[in-house]
């Protein structure tokens, strides 16, 4: 436990520096579980059944054993969530250079992440220079927010509600379950780093190109989405902020949805505005105090106001 809590602080505390940089491992790193080779000590004791100690040849020889969405390691996450950042950044463009800004946003949304159901890691928020409107998280807690969308938007509980929707992302692991569900993370699927060569290697580079496609082309599912709308109107309530700011955001980009950029859009990767403003207008029955809730508009319109 205490090298975990470790492992997540050192992530916590270069990271952030490192990802906002662009730097950091461009590969899949995944440790190969003790318990896989503990079973074959179970089996084959004395190490006498030669089956068996090709096949702990062959595992030991690799870089690893991908487990399922449940089972993978914080580390192994994080890699994967900066491998696709590192992505979105192509796709999305830099971060705004307007650092009160970033400061701003990323404390916003670590504020919101403490009350999730997964607290215990550190948690990245960056603005990214795009017109086109849109929000999307990588595992591992980083999460992209574009300008075009923030500027869209008239008061930070507006905002709160995005990030929570995206920490809900995060914290059901929903991007490695939609990876696992297309059978990239299947019981011994076999991942290499991308200097492998072989099946290896073009295994791992399929997993991250089907896993960009997931997350920037066609979208989660979309249970996936309502799911995490519901997480994030529930987050944003119960740390201070007006969950009728998720309505008040879809129905923002319902108004812009004729004349906006479509591809690789939240009109692209997310499901019809129609459904989720019927689905989200049910869930704020479950908040009948929200209009006293904050809404926080003047501190919002400081920092957009920058842009």
């Amino acid at each position: 436990m205490n090298r975990s809590k470790n492992m997540t602080k050192k992530i916590s505390y270069t990271g952030r520096r490192n990802f906002l940089k662009l730097a950091g491992p461009f590969a899949l790193l995944l440790a190969c579980p003790a318990y896989a080779f503990d079973l074959f000590k179970v089996i084959d004791p004395e190490g006498k059944n030669s089956d068996f100690q090709k096949a702990k040849q062959a595992l030991d020889g690799l870089t690893g054993i991908v487990q399922s969405a449940e089972g993978i390691d914080y580390k192994s996450e994080f890699t994967i969530g900066e491998t696709l950042a590192l992505e979105g950044f192509q796709r999305y463009g830099l971060p705004v250079k307007n650092e009160k800004l970033q400061a701003y946003v990323d404390t916003l949304g670590n504020a919101l992440a403490k009350n999730s159901i997964r607290p215990e890691i550190p948690y990245f928020f960056v603005v990214v220079d795009t017109p086109i409107y849109n929000a999307f998280s990588c595992p591992g807690g980083i999460v992209f927010i574009s300008s075009s969308l923030v500027k869209g938007m008239n008061d930070e509980a507006e905002l709160a509600c995005v990030l929570a929707h995206e920490i809900a992302h995060v914290a059901h692991k929903h991007a490695l379950s939609s990876v696992r569900r297309a059978k990239f993370f299947e019981g011994a699927a076999k991942i290499g780093t991308l200097n492998m060569k072989g099946d290896d290697g073009k295994q791992f580079r399929d997993m991250v190109g089907n896993l960009q496609t997931v997350l920037f082309d066609k979208g989660l599912d979309q249970g996936m989405e309502y799911e995490a709308d519901q997480s994030g109107m529930d987050l944003a309530y119960r740390t201070g902020y007006d969950p009728n700011g998720l309505i008040r955001v879809l129905t923002m980009l319902q108004q812009k949805q004729a004349t906006a950029t479509s591809k690789g859009s939240w009109f692209s990767t997310h499901p019809p505005l129609s459904s989720r403003l019927e689905k989200c207008d049910q869930l704020i029955k479950n908040y009948p105090d929200a209009a006293q809730m904050a809404e926080v508009k003047n501190r919002f319109m400081s920092y957009r106001n920058t842009m």
